[in-house]
């Protein structure tokens, strides 16, 4: 489902179009990852959101492949019969031979085509393949490593799948064959090794080994260089694993990754540097009212006061219009995700609050699924506790207001002693009875299967916020994904982002970071680290990140508490802006949009295609290497009116949102502040790609011969 914004003065233009000058009608590309129509990860997200470009630039030539999985099948995938003769021909080759191959559509934005093996079904070959595996490459795989088995098969069918095409071609045509992951990497090295006439990109998306080390408490990223790192890979057992993905980076064409941060991991662990760095973008879906994004955020914050408001029923003892929602998401990794120096950082906060006497109060929201057994009791019985409240609400409102109009009827006052009798009193005495509660608030809203050992009970037993009433910081731990059918927080992930303050994403490793774009995009200000991908991009494309909402902590060159620090001091300073600085900064976090837009970065995608045919089939195509400069696309500068945040205020101390007459006399032109944004926007690079069939002077699409970008 694409993300929405809005299209109004602050949208920024500038995004040319991407205009094809030679004839890609002879060309066909395959883009084979495991989690193709398979929910597993970010990878997903890439495929389902980049489909509608890809379609767009290779129409009826474009095709993805998976893996089948049925429960998926029936409700993502439309079954239909190859409409491309030569593939059709494969796949009825490869059913005929023993495997299970699927054609269809896959239902999202774009629609686009998808070619489906059915794995299991040819388990059969197994220790064949792995036996020819061996004796190619050299790699073993044990026979208990179920994933790695997937691996082999699935690669030794998708190879079967692209050397089967090309010989039912009926004239010889340009394969680009794109493989994600390492789960998908055997087959790029059964093709190269069977000399297919293949263009070949292989795009990993975060290193196996890299991952598992930073799992291991490791001071990574100053130590690259030194890792043995067969070794590493040996004692951790997944050397068989580093080998399919180290073997299928070198025997690429072109090896790409998804930031630069994680191009320097794969150059020190998979031993290439890569050809060009593919960020990966979103579908971003404009609105025609402007600011509408800032209604649906007042819209789901609403929500989830809703549920706040049963949740701490007994303890309400907090403003809620002076309550903040702060969040963090995505895979239980406790260390990797930097959920340990977020729930330090919260402690911390706490004691700031308190010790300045500050009536703004902090909700924590960990959105980590995790092991569990059911919804807690206590955390239900609040929901249903808070729905009794307002149905008793609704029923003496009710009565209240026919008695009103009854006596407004007869031209007469109301006597307010009398409008209420004793049964209203009653019900809202027993309702008032009904909230009183022995207890806190729960931490977390399920009970755990391993509660005892669990990362993130343990730290708040240590760090001690258990909710009471007088920490200003709360903390709530929903370990499942969000749902709209839920009993208990009924409203979807995109939704409950909209209705949040800021997101927290204090990674150790993260080599993209999907959360904190997807807040960027919905206008959400976000904390991020030099360690992501996010966060290494937004720094080269912004001047000041802080001051468009991109809050990049440094954990790269600091230690553990020198960074706990200074995420404290983020989140200390964001709680002390006004409302309408809040306001401010959303509107500059939202105009960032553009850059996450899959128009702006499919455009590198585009290039590593490019630049793979162009190696594969050096008779046809040219692709002039021009390493583009770190200030290419956007470079926003610094806002010069008023800052969002007090730590870059003129003012000493921060505004209060009451004081409104203090607040106007700060220089704000939103209009004037977004066109100083479009004027300052650059254009990004050109791909100085030729067809040697079509390559005329102003084919590079820029109306110029030299293919440099400039223009008159």
């Amino acid at each position: 489902m694409p993300l929405a914004r809005s299209l109004s003065v602050t949208s920024l233009s500038g995004l040319e179009e991407w205009d094809e000058e030679f004839d890609l009608e002879d060309a066909v590309l395959f883009e084979i990852a495991w989690e193709v129509a398979n929910k597993v990860g970010g990878i997903y997200t890439v495929l389902q959101t980049k489909a509608r470009l890809t379609a767009e630039e290779w129409g009826e030539n474009y095709f993805l492949v998976g893996p089948y999985v049925e429960s998926n099948v029936r409700t993502q995938v439309e079954l239909i019969e190859p409409t491309n003769p030569a593939l059709k021909r494969t796949i009825d080759k490869m059913n005929s031979s023993g495997c299970k191959v699927y054609f269809g559509r896959w239902l999202i934005e774009g629609s686009p085509y998808v070619i489906l093996i059915d794995v299991a079904f040819t388990a059969w070959s197994l220790d064949s393949w792995k036996s020819e595996l061996w004796d190619l490459c050299d790699i073993g795989v044990p026979w208990f490593d179920r994933e790695a088995n997937d691996a082999v098969l699935f690669g030794f069918l998708t190879a079967w799948l692209l050397g089967e095409f090309a010989a039912q071609s009926e004239q010889p045509s340009h394969i680009v064959a794109h493989f994600h992951e390492w789960l998908a990497g055997l087959g790029l090295v059964l093709c190269r090794h069977r000399q297919l006439s293949i263009a070949t990109i292989f795009t990993t998306h975060a290193t196996l080994l890299g991952r598992y080390l930073c799992a291991g408490n490791v001071d990574f990223y100053n130590k690259l260089a030194e890792f043995n790192v067969d070794k590493e890979a040996g004692d951790r057992q997944i050397y068989h694993r580093y080998c399919l993905e180290r073997a299928a980076a070198h025997c690429a064409h072109v090896f790409t990754t998804v930031s630069q941060i994680t191009a320097i991991e794969a150059e020190f662990l998979l031993k290439r540097k890569p050809d060009i760095v593919t960020p990966n973008g979103l579908n971003v879906k404009k609105f025609s009212a402007v600011h509408e994004f800032q209604n649906l955020h007042a819209q789901s914050k609403n929500r989830i006061q809703e549920f706040v408001r049963g949740h701490f029923y007994g303890h309400l003892d907090f403003n809620l219009d002076k309550c903040l929602f702060l969040f963090i998401a995505g895979r239980y990794e406790f260390s990797n995700k930097g959920a340990d120096i977020f729930l330090e950082s919260l402690a911390r906060l706490n004691y700031l609050l308190r010790v300045n006497h500050s009536d703004v109060t902090v909700i924590a929201f960990f959105i980590m699924p995790a092991r569990t057994n059911n919804f807690n009791v206590e955390t239900l019985k609040g929901q249903a506790v808070r729905k009794q409240l307002w149905d008793t609400a609704q029923t003496v409102k009710e009565r209240f207001g026919k008695k009103l109009y009854e006596s407004l009827l007869v031209g007469q006052l109301p006597d307010v002693s009398k409008i209420m009798d004793k049964e209203d009193f009653t019900l809202m005495k027993r309702a008032i009875f009904a909230t009183q509660r022995q207890c806190q608030p729960p931490v977390c809203t399920h009970n755990m299967l391993e509660d005892s050992n669990d990362p993130i009970l343990t730290s708040v037993r240590r760090i001690g916020l258990f909710n009471s009433s007088a920490d200003r910081v709360k903390i709530i731990f929903h370990p499942e994904f969000l749902s709209s059918t839920s009993p208990l927080l009924p409203m979807d992930y995109e939704e409950f982002v909209r209705g949040c303050h800021l997101g927290v994403f204090p990674s150790y490793y993260e080599p993209w970071g999907y959360t904190p774009a997807e807040c960027t995009v919905m206008g959400i200000p976000s904390i991020s680290t030099n360690l992501s991908g996010f966060g290494c991009f937004m720094e080269e494309h912004i001047a000041d990140p802080s001051a468009y909402g991109i809050y990049i902590l440094d954990r790269r060159y600091r230690g553990v508490d020198e960074s706990c620090n200074q995420l404290t001091s983020f989140l200390f300073q964001f709680c002390k802006q006004s409302r309408r600085q809040r306001i401010i900064q959303r509107n500059r976090t939202e105009r960032l949009s553009d850059l996450l837009d899959w128009k702006y970065l499919g455009r590198y995608y585009i290039s590593a295609r490019h630049m793979a045919l162009a190696k594969a089939f050096p008779d046809t195509y040219t692709y002039d290497l021009q390493e583009p400069t770190s200030t290419s696309g956007f470079r926003y500068p610094r806002p010069a009116s008023v800052p969002p945040s007090p730590s870059l205020s003129r003012h000493s101390s921060p505004h209060h949102s009451e004081a409104e007459d203090n607040d106007e006399e700060e220089r704000y032109d939103e209009d004037l502040e977004a066109e100083k944004d479009r004027v300052n926007i650059r254009q990004p690079y050109t791909l100085p790609f030729k067809n040697k069939s079509s390559a005329v002077p102003g084919a590079n699409g820029n109306g110029d011969d030299d293919g440099n970008g400039d223009k008159d």
